[in-house]
């Protein structure tokens, strides 16, 4: 998908979180040369109104900057009544977070704390401010940035993981719940991308093969070109979307089994051993 591809008339105002840098940065250079006008939020006003110049001079869009520290209440409330309030936002993308390196047996509980309340808390209730406001007006999308560690929680910090698959899920129960009414959503499933937020983590990215990183403005094109093909669930490294759907038909067949009056056969002796010989 060519980076300057247009959006449509009157696309309305994209509100990014996390845009100071990495993919927040990528996806407000790119929606500006579609045609948004911009709300960039991070916590560093001085990096937001960098990156804000840059864009106003190459793009010519209307580029606003609202600091705000997502992890403090004060600042999430900012955002929240923001995406409530204002008809003009269409878009948001919801992609500040943090992450943790290391296990987390050992962890130091303060940053597992704050990892939950960024990239779960903060990030549902800015889904749900944005969802009550979309629905409202008949129109918007709103794109959970997840990871495909959501998918695989055996290979990094069980927390970290645990919080991009409940994008996933949240994504996906959204878009459910709001079928219909005029409203996109979609769940982007990054693999390692060349970020800082590796090395914020503890971790050093030249540790994972190089051929396993993707750089942010492809990773960010690639998502895009997802939400214009109507996918729900974007992962741009998976080479074969039918992977995917496969995955997604097992988990949905499991539907009229997982819940029901009495227990499985192979659990209905309560523990009890079974009898020699039977």
């Amino acid at each position: 998908m060519p980076a300057s591809h247009a959006a449509p008339p009157g696309a309305g105002t994209a509100l990014v979180t996390g845009a100071s840098a990495g993919i927040g940065a990528a996806y407000a250079e790119r929606l500006a040369r579609r045609g948004h006008n911009l709300i960039l939020v991070a916590r560093s006003a001085g990096r937001l109104e960098d990156v804000a110049a840059t864009l106003r001079a190459q793009t010519g869009r209307g580029v606003e900057v609202l600091a705000a520290d997502l992890a403090q209440e004060a600042g999430l409330a900012l955002v929240e009544a923001r995406l409530r309030a204002d008809p003009h936002i269409a878009l948001l993308v919801n992609n500040a977070g943090m992450a943790l390196a290391g296990p987390v047996a050992g962890a130091d509980p303060a940053r597992l704390a704050a990892m939950v309340q960024l990239n779960v808390v903060a990030a549902a209730r800015l889904a749900a401010a944005a969802a009550t406001a979309f629905r409202a007006r008949g129109q918007g999308t709103l794109v959970n940035i997840a990871s495909v560690l959501g998918l695989a929680p055996e290979r990094f910090n069980a927390v970290y993981a645990a919080s991009k698959a409940f994008m996933l899920a949240l994504s996906q129960g959204l878009d459910a719940e709001l079928r219909g009414s005029g409203v996109r959503v979609q769940a982007v499933l990054p693999g390692a991308t060349r970020t800082a937020i590796w090395a914020a983590a503890g971790l050093d990215l030249a540790s994972i093969p190089a051929d396993m990183v993707m750089e942010v403005k492809e990773m960010v094109d690639a998502a895009l070109a997802g939400l214009d093909a109507g996918e729900l669930v974007t992962l741009p490294s998976l080479p074969d979307a039918a992977g995917w759907e496969r995955l997604d038909r097992a988990r949905l067949a499991l539907g009229p089994h997982l819940s029901r009056r009495h227990a499985a056969e192979r659990y209905a002796r309560g523990g009890q051993p079974a009898e020699a010989g039977a």
